[in-house]
């Protein structure tokens, strides 16, 4: 790239660690702001593009000095403002630092850079016949590092575990350029504090993720993919608890309610609000009977149902429900909410949800990955470039609070952000907030990593 460098921007020192780095307006415009749609305050004063771990190590080195602040960026696809820069910040964008180091498949691990794609580490894992089982709906977008930093979830949750469950050992450089390993390559280790998980949705305000150990898992036996409607979203939800209460674990669970459904259709050309006002698709990889114990379980109450093991229609399937977000857009700019509650109270959270949408006017789109609990409640706030509406706020207030009431929490694999931070106390209490900032003032005594953040 050719970079833009006037003199007296007080950056020079950025000259001396090898990385490439501009103040093109251009650049930083299309690097400031991530998918959340909230807006800093100011221009940030630089984006920065290492491709070596000793450059970001030098970046940092020169940011604590000059205690200059540092947001680092993998796509840009977070939704709570946790990747958004603003004025005095320098992006430390990652995305050049995307290469795979290692499939090692006889231990069942892959080592990963931050800037690789989540879909890609996939395909080449299959390639050896394993998979990475982490499959946030952006996953052909954001990257390992992005993942990790919030600690994404994704449709395949259900069964094999957010990204935590599949990160063993961390690369970091501290905020004082200081790099370090935690965890490490073998499946099983207790060797000191768990520093790995620490570092696992911290949202980047800990360190700077330049390298990942990661667990990959077999591919499974072919899978059976079910479509099953609904006359509400209700008993969908109740269907999805049934499951559990059988003993069945499937590999997904996604649930879409009606208002969902028709933006689908009406973006897509698809027709699943004619089968019923709640969608319910779910998938199981492992034993014929399995699917058939699920299939049992959900044809009860269902208006509809079908069953696949065709990849064609299972993608289609699977593509109706990542076209969600984007059919939702449609509509307006969404407020987009992330809340986790017990599964034996889905259902409960569903009919309060509808109930919060009819209180203040405001258009709720429903989905959840209701094999763990985790709802997105999409509320359309008003146009889009528009301020967000007082009803819509306060609409998004009640559902952080009916999160809490059902003894459940105010984000499940978004994160916290800039846009939860007022309710992180409500959840954890005083004294573990109080804790939680100390280990921030540990580990970045100049509170130079991502500030404002996460906390």
């Amino acid at each position: 790239m050719t970079a833009v460098r006037p003199a007296g921007t007080g950056l020079d020192w950025l000259a001396t660690t090898g990385a490439d780095w501009t103040v093109d307006p251009a650049v930083i415009a299309s690097r400031r702001l991530d998918r959340s749609g909230w807006e800093p305050d100011g221009e940030p004063r630089a984006v920065v593009f290492p491709r070596t771990a000793e450059q970001v190590q030098a970046v940092l080195r020169g940011a604590h000095a000059t205690r200059t602040p540092i947001v680092a960026r993998g796509a840009g696809t977070a939704l709570t403002g946790a990747s958004a820069a603003g004025a005095g910040e320098i992006v430390l964008d990652l995305g050049r630092m995307n290469r795979i180091l290692a499939i090692r498949p006889a231990d069942g691990i892959a080592v990963a850079e931050p800037g690789v794609v989540t879909a890609d580490l996939d395909r080449a894992a299959a390639e050896h016949g394993l998979r990475y089982a982490p499959d946030p709906a952006s996953l052909e977008l954001s990257t390992i590092g992005g993942n990790i930093a919030t600690n994404a979830g994704g449709l395949r949750c259900a069964k094999y575990g957010v990204t935590r469950d599949s990160v063993l050992g961390l690369d970091v450089v501290l905020a004082d350029g200081t790099r370090i390993g935690t965890g490490r390559s073998t499946l099983k280790g207790v060797a000191g504090y768990d520093l790995t998980s620490l570092f696992v949705g911290s949202e980047g305000t800990l360190g700077v993720i330049v390298a990942a150990t990661l667990r990959l898992r077999s591919l499974p036996v072919p899978t059976a993919t079910i479509a099953a409607s609904y006359p509400d979203i209700a008993d969908a939800a109740a269907a999805s608890v049934a499951l559990a209460d059988a003993r069945i674990q499937p590999v997904l669970a996604e649930l879409l309610d009606e208002a969902t459904l028709t933006a689908i259709d009406a973006a897509q050309g698809t027709s699943l609000r004619a089968a019923g006002a709640a969608l319910l698709i779910v998938q199981t990889d492992g034993s014929p009977d399995e699917a058939e114990r699920a299939i049992a379980v959900l044809g009860q109450g269902a208006s509809s149902l079908r069953s696949t093991t065709d990849p064609a229609e299972t993608a289609a399937l699977l593509a109706a429900r990542r076209q969600a977000l984007p059919s939702i857009e449609r509509l307006g700019r969404p407020l987009i909410e992330d809340i986790a509650v017990p599964r034996s109270r889905l259902a409960e959270a569903v009919r309060e949800i509808a109930a919060i949408a009819r209180r203040y006017d405001v258009p709720i789109c429903t989905v959840a990955h209701a094999g763990d609990g985790n709802l997105h409640p999409l509320i359309v706030a008003g146009p889009h470039g528009a301020p967000i509406s007082a009803a819509a706020t306060r609409a998004g207030d009640e559902i952080f609070g009916l999160a809490l009431r059902l003894g459940g929490t105010v984000t499940g694999e978004h994160g916290i952000g800039v846009l939860k931070r007022a309710w992180l106390e409500r959840e954890v209490g005083p004294d573990n907030h109080a804790l939680q900032q100390k280990l921030k003032a540990l580990f970045d005594p100049n509170g130079i990593l991502n500030p404002g953040k996460a906390l």
